[in-house]
């Protein structure tokens, strides 16, 4: 590995003297403990339910056109907590636990805290949860835990505060009531912690207890680093205080001007800062569809449809802000001849990889899509959703991290991965050089201040398609090529879910039977950007019109699916889109860090995609909803 410029080495001592300067502020609070244990608590959490009473409201009247914000409405449709729905993880859950019985103790630790800190961590399907288990990352989780800086962030290892003050032990959040508002009817302390990214390290590092090896195979003397969300956030530009820092909370938690505390003073008292929305979101917007048809109105009812749709509207606004697409074009294009270079940059516009987290069966890629006159002239990447695959031609760019187990190659499982294949996912702006988070692979190089790129260039070229006609030989001045580049993203292949269906017993069953129904799963759009090129000749006898779709590689497309994400023949700014270099996607409104994909390139934030158009079965799963309805303990 190269050298770190001296740019680099003083962006990691600036992290290092900030993390001290932590250290020296915590020297008076109470020293370091070991993570809480399942059994050790005396006061239980209390059930989501009593946090209801109070935290689920509408709006008040000077903010009913803003997105809901009530705390209680925004996190319950969210994967947070659904966490312990999910039945894609219950299936890696079967598959870990055959490949080594015993060790998906973390898993359960992450998913369903309730559970493990009762004694259940042992548990390696849903049917073996108590029905409140079931609450996933719930409140009390987030508001009774502790900073404990003897313990690294990671592999949930969260320590919860079990003393009671008054009638009940504290909740913790932002507000200290000296704004002259009323303190709740409950225990509550202020405590900076709850709105850190420290604690979402909590759970957003996964460590495995394989030894990582190289590409010889050779021990590099460190555990597996299968997920670095947080790491990855920690060596960014957005870690460092100043002007660009940007916590998970800016991206994921939008913060809310005269944000109401509970439901009695939603019109007449507010705290003019520190309110925060808990959406909470990320890019697993088809789960979201795949849980409310499970556990919705449609399903067992367990979980209104509101919350589930409040999930997904916040999901459409937050996705597009994950990355910005720039095109350059030639100014005109002759059919005959094709087009010689389209230039292509993806910007990750997030705080850590694009995309990040788990990385079974997940791929992001760019799908490019010409049309004109309704035919498909050119793609490379088209998603086929009927076929559910990705057009695999010479010129397609992926971005994936794929791992395996080195001794025989075997992938998919989880706790047997012990070597980075590759990953090409796109860094965070002012990534430093770690082991721990680097790329794998040559796609990406240092830059000259010693970071990694936050941004990935492609370049493609089109054969000639002279097959395509003039669609209106009287008229020279509407010919057109629309040009649409799209940063597409699947969380669930189909290869990964028919992996799971004949590896992970009753769970992968029920996963692929869930996804058949359902149509498969539906990529979302990270970012877009459309041009609109001049054709100057067809090549063709008018009236000899066929379709069709060409690459440079040779191969052509089935299906084009454009459902997913809107098509614009703008720039993000309103205007006409032209060949020349233009700028896609969408500025956030959210600050930038933290998201599945999310905030980055000076202040925008971001985490996933557009992608709105609902799986085509999901409708029909109430039809078998017995497949849900699992028995609990």
């Amino acid at each position: 590995m190269r050298s770190a410029s001296p740019r680099s080495r003083h962006l990691v001592g600036q992290r290092g003297l900030a993390l001290a300067t932590t250290a020296l502020a915590l020297s008076s609070a109470p020293a370091s403990a070991a993570p809480t244990e399942p059994g050790q608590l005396v006061n239980p959490l209390v059930e989501t339910v009593a946090c209801e009473n109070c935290h689920l409201f509408t709006n008040a009247a000077v903010q009913a056109a803003d997105p809901p914000y009530s705390p209680f409405r925004t996190w319950q449709g969210s994967m947070m907590a659904n966490a312990a729905r999910d039945p894609v993880f219950w299936a890696g859950v079967a598959v870990a636990s055959d490949d080594i019985p015993g060790e998906t103790e973390l898993c359960v630790r992450c998913h369903a805290p309730r559970a493990f800190l009762s004694g259940h961590g042992d548990v390696t399907s849903i049917d073996q949860l108590e029905l409140v288990e079931l609450q996933g990352v719930e409140c009390e989780a987030c508001h009774r835990m502790m900073e404990d800086p003897g313990t690294p962030a990671g592999n949930a290892q969260y320590r919860i505060d079990d003393v009671v003050v008054g009638t009940n032990v504290p909740r913790r959040g932002p507000w200290d009531f000296t704004d002259g508002n009323e303190p709740p009817p409950h225990s509550w302390i202020q405590d900076p912690y709850t709105g850190s990214s420290r604690m979402c390290g909590t759970c957003h590092d996964v460590t495995t207890v394989a030894e990582r090896v190289d590409d010889a195979g050779v021990g590099l003397g460190v555990p597996f680093n299968e997920q670095r969300t947080y790491g990855e956030w920690l060596r960014s530009d957005y870690a460092i205080p100043g002007p660009s820092f940007r916590s998970c909370q800016d991206c994921h938690m939008p913060a809310v001007d005269d944000m109401p505390g509970c439901t009695a003073h939603v019109n007449n008292m507010s705290h003019p800062t520190g309110g925060r929305r808990h959406d909470l979101v990320g890019a697993n917007r088809f789960m979201v569809e795949l849980i409310k048809a499970e556990y919705g109105s449609m399903g067992s009812n367990d979980v209104a449809d509101l919350f589930y749709n409040t999930t997904l509207d916040r999901m459409d606004e937050f996705l597009p802000t994950a990355a910005t697409i720039e095109v350059q074009g030639p100014d005109e294009v002759d059919l005959e001849q094709g087009i010689a270079e389209l230039a292509v940059r993806v910007i990750n516009n997030g705080g850590h990889k694009l995309p990040s987290g788990y990385s079974e069966g997940r791929v992001a890629w760019i799908e490019v899509v010409a049309e004109y006159a309704g035919q498909t002239v050119y793609t490379s990447g088209a998603w086929d959703q009927a076929g559910g695959t990705i057009e695999d031609d010479p010129q397609l760019r992926t971005y994936e991290a794929k791992a395996e187990d080195y001794a025989d190659g075997t992938q998919f499982h989880l706790l047997r991965n012990n070597h980075w294949v590759i990953d090409t996912r796109i860094p965070p702006l002012g990534l430093v050089p770690d082991l721990e988070t680097d790329p794998v692979g040559d796609r990406y190089t240092l830059q000259g201040d010693g970071t990694w790129p936050n941004f990935d260039d492609h370049t493609y070229a089109f054969d000639g398609a002279p097959r395509i006609a003039d669609a209106t030989p009287g008229d020279t001045t509407d010919d057109v090529l629309n040009v649409s580049v799209r940063l597409r993203y699947l969380i669930n292949t189909p290869e990964y879910i028919e992996f799971l269906g004949g590896a992970a017993g009753e769970a992968g069953q029920h996963v692929a039977e869930l996804f058949d129904l359902a149509g498969g799963a539906t990529p979302v759009t990270l970012g877009e950007q459309t041009l609109a090129i001049p054709i100057v000749n067809f090549g063709a006898e008018a009236g000899t019109s066929s379709g069709g779709s060409s690459s440079s590689g040779g191969s052509s497309s089935g299906g084009v699916d454009t459902s997913a994400g809107a098509t614009t023949t703008t720039t993000a700014d309103g205007s006409t889109s032209a060949p020349a270099s233009t700028s896609g996607g969408s500025s956030s409104s959210e600050g930038s860090t933290g998201s599945q994909a999310d905030g980055g390139g000076g202040g925008g934030c971001g985490c996933d995609a557009r992608g709105r158009g609902g799986a085509p079965g999901l409708a029909l799963l109430f039809a078998i909803s017995a497949l849900g309805r699992r028995r609990r303990r």
